[in-house]
């Protein structure tokens, strides 16, 4: 006789074990149609489930987040079966939900066509149509790995084998005559997943990842609740496309990359002028905000490192070299240890606190190969790192300072739709819990203070403190994390450095470790992205470009450029011979927000006639005015 509490705290007596469906029917028939699973004690589980015990519930319907991911995850299913009632012998090995869709690997002799892809995405809407119930069902081993054998599912037998440990029960998903082995949950019926779905490309993926395994087709697909926000999704990936940073960075003559030296970026004058834009930014922002800046070594020793934690904790991640009298050093991933040995030089009083250390660090991180992308995954980057030292007294007020300090930063740039991530303790962590309690407890009641709110991603925290990291919403919608706060009594312990109290003793800081753009490279990928190239004229690598009609302007050309320089204007001129009308489209083109043309009059009266990137015209302005004009 189960009582069922659910959300709203009503409770709901049943004479015996119900299904979460049953609940939903037993509420109202509305529900019942809109249920997709439920939330049994907080976890997950089919619409099917059958609780025999009193237990809180939750409805899981289209509205809840939770739905999306089962979505997904059944999209994956419906095109594996899509895919082997047209073409038999396919053997399917795992297909997950993943970030905006979902894919599923195939081993299939022949490759997959374009042709093929639109079949596939043809079949899955037959299959939604048939709205085959979705039921679960248990396996014992044996007889699991007899099924999938028999089918010649040899990929599936390996997992069964290798991954679902003995005694676990093995349960299998079946739609129609088709089945998978599967945790799920899943929907009711394929009939649920709707038509808010694409079958996108394929791509080649490696047996469990590895380069000595075989070979597998991966066919990706992204599923939504309806077609409305398919369709947006769709435009979303067409604009994204037109700013990929990297085209730009081809286009602008920003940057490029370069095989011999991968994750690693070579700055072109342009992009190196805009890069240096960011850090004099910075550098001002800081500097308003009381902060110091300094400079470490990149290369420090591996005992370092250990007492860090970080040779125990983050080697897979770390360039080493070891030198002919066998000592080992490490390119610096992290700018934190070398911060700490600048703040144990010298003896620091409680007067000296609180101390902010800002340093722009080259920082280098061994990135698989197949992880780098563009300027948004490197390998060699710069960090806007400061780490401040201060007392337990000062934590949270300095918490507050740094919060306040990025989310003004980030509305100079236009983010004004910023999500904070709370995450706590992980579970390989270094320090008591004790000292955990204290951090993160200054972090959530700074956030409470200014009240902020913020989502809890529970044990994804560094693994010397909890951390908050500010996520941005760029002009098409996408989300990019940036910024971290992270605090840290334990890194202070580790390396034993003090500072003297009012009391006279040593005490131990705490120590604050925060980048606000982050890595200076993936924020000017994202710039790049946001704006679509057209930077603000503060930022623009060249800010007014000064273009005559015929030769006989040139002098004057010159002059006015010259004049623009010297008032700090980042101009050039074109004196090419070629009709201005062109020049106005390629310069356009450069994304350069003023261009400024002479003609006869405009050198007879010195002005200048100024048109904006948009197209707009600004008129006929004496250059003093267009100066000021540029530094508004």
């Amino acid at each position: 006789m189960p009582q069922i509490t659910l959300p709203d705290g009503s409770k709901r007596q049943f004479d015996q074990a119900v299904s979460v469906m049953d609940v939903a029917n037993d509420i109202g028939p509305g529900l019942a149609k809109a249920t997709l699973a439920g939330k049994v004690g907080g976890v997950l589980v089919d619409a099917s489930f059958r609780i025999e015990q009193d237990a809180d519930l939750a409805i899981v319907t289209s509205r809840d987040d939770e739905s999306l991911e089962l979505l997904r995850h059944d999209a994956a299913h419906v095109m594996a079966q899509a895919v082997q009632e047209l073409f038999p012998g396919t053997q399917v090995t795992i297909g997950p939900a993943i970030e905006d869709g979902f894919y599923y690997d195939f081993a299939r002799e022949e490759p997959f066509t374009p042709e093929d892809l639109l079949a596939i995405e043809a079949r899955m809407h037959e299959i939604v149509k048939r709205d085959l119930p979705i039921e679960r069902e248990v396996l014992d081993r044996e007889t699991a790995l007899k099924t999938f054998a028999d089918l010649g599912e040899h990929y599936k037998v390996q997992i069964i084998d290798e991954n679902i440990p003995e005694g676990q029960e093995i349960s299998i998903y079946r739609q129609g005559d088709w089945f998978d082995v599967c945790r799920g949950p899943h929907l009711p019926s394929t009939g649920k997943l709707g038509n808010g779905f694409k079958v996108m490309k394929v791509a080649g993926a490696y047996w469990r990842g590895d380069s000595k395994n075989e070979m597998l087709q991966r066919i990706y697909g992204t599923a939504w609740p309806d077609k409305k926000q398919l369709k947006a999704y769709l435009h979303r990936l067409e604009e994204a496309e037109k700013r990929d940073h990297r085209k730009l960075g081809r286009q602008l003559d920003l940057f490029h990359l370069h095989e011999e030296a991968p994750g690693s970026v070579f700055w072109h004058a342009k992009g190196w002028t805009l890069f240096n834009q960011l850090i004099s930014y910075m550098r001002k922002r800081q500097d308003d905000a009381g902060y110091i800046e300094v400079n470490t070594p990149d290369v420090m020793d591996r005992s370092l490192w250990e007492t860090s934690g970080h040779w125990e904790n983050y080697r897979e991640h770390m360039f080493s070299t070891q030198t002919e009298d066998e000592r080992v050093f490490a390119l610096k991933p992290m700018n934190c240890p070398g911060s700490v040995l600048m703040f144990d030089q010298g003896l620091k009083s409680y007067r000296d606190l609180p101390l902010r250390m800002a340093e722009f660090g080259k920082v280098h991180r061994y990135e698989p190969s197949g992880a780098l992308h563009g300027l948004l995954r490197v390998r060699h980057f710069t960090q806007d790192d400061a780490h401040i030292y201060c007392t337990e007294e000062q934590m949270q007020q300095e918490c507050v300072d740094v919060i306040a300090l990025v989310l003004d930063i980030y509305k100079d740039f236009g983010f004004e739709d910023v999500v904070i991530k709370f995450s706590d303790r992980p579970q390989n962590r270094i320090g008591s819990d004790e000292v955990w309690d204290k951090l993160e407890g200054a972090l959530v009641n700074a956030l409470d203070s200014m009240k902020l709110d913020y989502k809890l991603f529970s044990g994804e925290g560094a693994f010397y403190g909890p951390q908050l990291e500010f996520v941005l919403r760029d002009a098409i919608g996408r989300d990019w994390q940036c910024g971290t706060l992270q605090v840290d009594m334990n890194l202070p312990e580790r390396f034993d450095i003090s500072y003297i109290g009012e009391d006279g003793e040593k005490h131990r800081p705490v120590m604050l470790h925060r980048a606000l753009f982050g890595s200076l490279e993936r924020f000017f990928g994202i710039l790049g992205e946001h704006y679509e190239g057209k930077f603000p004229t503060w930022l623009a690598p060249v800010q007014a470009v000064v273009m005559n009609i015929t030769d006989k302007q040139a002098p004057y050309v010159e002059k006015v450029q010259k004049m623009l320089k010297n008032q700090g204007i980042r101009a050039i001129s074109d004196l090419r011979n070629e009709k201005v009308g062109f020049k106005i489209r390629e310069h356009t083109l450069q994304r350069i927000p003023y261009l400024v043309v002479v003609g006869d009059r405009e050198v007879e009266e010195e002005r200048v006639a100024v048109r904006s990137l948009d197209g707009k015209d600004l008129g006929s302005v004496a250059v003093e005015e267009f100066v000021h004009m540029v530094h508004q």
